[in-house]
């Protein structure tokens, strides 16, 4: 049985909309023109037939209106002034230019709309101004309230198609923006670990071959699960990328449940990190979740990169409606280091827009008593959105 949202009419698009629109209106102005085939004649047959001709040139000119919206238009008001001129029969054939001068407006073209209603206006003031007994002075202005009625609805909708592709823009840069994050937080924090390792692995076998090879194989064993820790992180976080039919990741975003991984990996690299809970800390929205663990995890990479330090603390504080996420290190902290060379990371800036995403916000700086104190507090607002199970 076919879904409600399957069997519901769809309009057509593209050039079926366009030929739709074309037929539509030579069916409309058809049947307002078809005394001019029955009853008494008014005009040869040869002048009915070349006016039926101007008919469907008017008409179908709108078939090419999306693509040429200013020729199709001006190619209406032509035939239609031919045809008022010519035809003893006065149809409703300017249905086609006031149609047409809707998406020209419509197309962003106000002033080519403006001058083709113009022109039109002032070839019927001028028939009217000399004895024509169809159109009268109230008849024309009627008609000029007609043209600026559909210039203006075109110019609306324009200006809507322009505010939704600029909202789709910004929703697009939005979600590079918080890709981009993710790929740095995932990279650099595990790449940070490996290089430590592997240093650390190095130097061992360097300065004692024989007794520094069991410690050098439990180094290289933890650069082992930090690559497969960051392919399977980089695979989940590129899998928004994936093109339509392919298949989705399906291991969840991580969270503070999670944070485990992160103390054993920094321990592996010698960092002695202790985690403080108090209150209410979980479980919390995905947003929050996510973003709560990737301050951490990226404060525990500029720590174990930058810091020289010995040891770290996280201390977690929810209250039930905000998290406070501090990660402080006894080390000289990335501003005082002076081994670190070339430009600054985005490492803190990262975890800032996080954090401000969320209307949180976070600060970084050098402690009172020495070290390194990244502080973040995320509001935990809930939403049917945000607080779906973690599978």
């Amino acid at each position: 049985m076919p879904s409600p949202a399957r069997s519901r009419l769809r309009l057509p698009r593209g050039r079926a909309a366009d030929a739709a629109l074309a037929s539509g209106l030579f069916l409309v102005v058809g049947l307002g023109t078809l005394r001019s085939l029955i009853g008494d004649r008014e005009e040869p047959w040869a002048v009915t037939a070349a006016n039926w001709v101007l008919i469907a040139v008017a008409c179908g000119a709108l078939y090419f209106s999306s693509r040429r919206p200013v020729a199709a238009a001006s190619v209406a008001a032509l035939a239609n002034a031919v045809y008022y001129v010519t035809s003893a029969y006065d149809g409703p054939l300017l249905l086609a230019v006031v149609v047409a001068l809707f998406l020209v407006a419509a197309a962003g073209r106000l002033h080519a709309a403006a001058v083709i209603a113009a022109l039109c206006l002032i070839g019927t003031a001028l028939g009217t101004f000399r004895g024509n007994g169809d159109v009268n002075q109230v008849a024309l202005f009627m008609l000029t309230g007609w043209f600026v009625a559909m210039i203006t609805l075109g110019g609306l909708r324009h200006s809507h198609l322009v505010r939704a592709r600029e909202n789709e823009e910004r929703a697009a840069t939005q979600e590079r923006l918080r890709i981009a994050r993710e790929l740095h937080d995932v990279v650099g924090h595990h790449l940070s670990l490996i290089s430590v390792q592997s240093t650390a692995a190095l130097r061992r076998l360097t300065k004692d071959p024989a007794a520094g090879t069991e410690q050098a194989a439990e180094a290289l064993g933890a650069v082992k699960e930090a690559s497969r820790e960051a392919l399977r992180e980089l695979r989940a976080t590129l899998g928004v990328l994936r093109e339509a039919g392919e298949a989705a990741p399906t291991a969840p975003a991580p969270g503070l449940d999670r944070i485990g991984e992160l103390t054993d990996a920094a321990g592996a690299a010698g960092l002695a990190v202790t985690v403080h809970r108090t209150g209410h800390t979980g479980p919390l929205p995905v947003e929050a979740d996510l973003a709560a663990y990737r301050i951490v995890q990226e404060s525990l990479t500029n720590v174990a990169r930058h810091a020289r330090a010995a040891r770290a603390d996280i201390h977690l504080d929810g209250d039930g409606g905000r998290l406070t996420v501090t990660v402080t290190d006894d080390g000289r902290g990335p501003a005082a280091d002076p081994a670190r060379t070339g430009p600054p990371g985005s490492g803190i800036t990262g975890m800032r827009e996080r954090a401000r995403a969320l209307g949180g916000d976070l600060t970084a700086g050098p402690a009172p008593g020495g070290g390194f104190t990244v502080r973040a507090t995320l509001p935990l607002a809930r939403t049917t959105a945000t607080e779906g199970p973690r599978r």
